[in-house]
């Protein structure tokens, strides 16, 4: 298939456009650098367009005839959504809006979408499902969910199927080596101890040591991002052959808390990991795990890399390898 995968220069859009390459799909990246990287590419067809540019989506929909549109584009900060909520809604809504519309102009009625498990907000039963209610405590979570419901609507008024993949903890890095982490700033952990490991920080900020878990820090259900875009091939497979819209969760369905990946980093990189104590963070909850049933029966998804040390493993080996070639210049 030919797709147009949106955000296809950041974290995960890389990982499965180099994935979808492999399996024979022609990948066009969109994309307008504000977060992407082009040290991310992995097609040669690029277009460099903002979503938010009506105008120059439509001229992308020229460029090609596309069967369907993977989308990634995001702004993906949780804190920085409270401080700045109408950024929120004005690219994550109003793009996506823009997304849309340009797709049924052109008549591509497919359309995979990076959505979150931040559609759930504080979990009342662990793991979460796609039938917890949906409940988000931040205006990022609000955007995917809101998103969400406009692709049911447009599902139904005008035949556009869609699958939403609601991610956990994305995490890990390209086994190959060619593909990883490149946020700036950046606000994930699993980076963050590593680049504590790598000296690049002084200390690790580990918000929350009070939580009712068992050391007292929070637990995350952390999914390696080569088995999210494994995720995404085999949606796209799944829209080929189905007429049915679905959300499903992305999770390893296994959850560990911030010193249980601490030690791992550790033991992992041979380096002691310092990290200073803070309260936790706006809409921080003790405990968020995945349920992957869905993923398994819908798409025949099993994550093969998602374990702690996989996870870290191959994070260490970019973010190491990345460190030592900016030392070097």
């Amino acid at each position: 298939m030919r797709v147009l995968v949106t955000g296809g220069a950041g974290y995960v859009g890389s990982h499965a456009v180099k994935l979808l390459r492999r399996a024979g799909h022609e990948p066009v990246i969109l994309d307008n650098f504000s977060s992407g990287r082009r040290e991310l590419l992995q097609s040669r067809e690029v277009i460099e367009a903002d979503l938010a540019d009506a105008p120059a989506l439509r001229r992308a929909f020229e460029h090609g005839a596309f069967e369907a549109v993977l989308h990634f584009a995001s702004l993906i900060e949780v804190g920085e959504s409270f401080a700045d909520p109408q950024k929120y809604y004005r690219h994550n809504l109003v793009c996506g809006l823009n997304l849309l519309q340009a797709m049924l102009e052109a008549g591509v009625k497919k359309v995979i979408f990076s959505s979150s498990a931040a559609v759930y907000g504080a979990p009342r039963k662990t793991p979460v499902d796609e039938t917890h209610p949906l409940e988000p405590a931040n205006p990022y979570g609000r955007t995917k969910l809101f998103l969400e419901k406009i692709l049911e609507d447009y599902d139904r008024a005008y035949g556009l199927k869609f699958i939403s993949l609601r991610y956990f903890n994305a995490a890990g890095a390209d086994p190959d080596g060619e593909l990883g982490e490149m946020h700036d700033p950046e606000t994930h952990l699993i980076p963050n101890i590593l680049f504590t490991a790598l000296g690049r920080k002084k200390s690790l900020d580990l918000f929350g040591t009070d939580f009712p878990t068992p050391d007292g820090t929070a637990v995350r259900d952390y999914v390696h991002v080569a088995d999210l875009a494994q995720a995404h091939l085999l949606a796209l497979e799944k829209l080929e052959t189905s007429e049915t819209s679905d959300c499903i969760n992305l999770g390893a369905g296994r959850g560990y808390s911030v010193l249980e990946v601490v030690k791992k980093a550790e033991e992992v990189t041979g380096r002691a990991v310092v990290y200073t104590r803070r309260p936790p963070r706006r809409g921080d909850v003790p405990v968020l795990l995945a349920s992957r049933e869905r993923a398994e029966s819908a798409l025949g998804w099993k994550p093969a890399l998602s374990d702690l040390e996989s996870i870290i493993r191959t994070a260490w080996q970019w973010h190491s390898q990345a460190h030592a070639e900016k030392r070097g210049k």
